[in-house]
């Protein structure tokens, strides 16, 4: 057999094989423990239009100085966040504090 024709069959086996996989997407949105009312609804219609193109949704609320004592601000606009994408989200991940961050991960009902 042709070593040439060898190579060129595993390449083409390997294309097909990368055309069935679906990649998914983490897409991030960052938040503050002080955002205002249309801040909100605005990140919130962004995580909607990522998890409809299919993504898995990062949502990161960042804590600075002295926000990091009063963390329940953070745990409540997650809550939030959470009511608004209740009908085309689930909570992947619960939120969890990582190094002055407050990180929760939505996915595709």
């Amino acid at each position: 057999m042709d070593f040439g024709k060898y190579k060129y069959e595993l390449a083409k086996k390997e294309k097909e094989t990368k055309k069935k996989q679906h990649v998914i997407v983490t897409k991030e949105i960052r938040l503050r423990p002080k955002i205002e009312e249309h801040d909100f609804e605005f990140k919130a219609r962004h995580a909607r239009k990522f998890l409809e193109s299919g993504n898995r949704v990062k949502a990161t609320i960042m804590f600075r100085g002295r926000e990091r004592v009063h963390q329940e601000y953070g745990v409540k606009i997650l809550d939030r966040l959470r009511e608004e994408l209740d009908d085309i989200a689930k909570v992947e991940k619960e939120p969890k504090m990582e190094s002055g961050q407050l990180i929760m991960y939505l996915t595709k009902k």
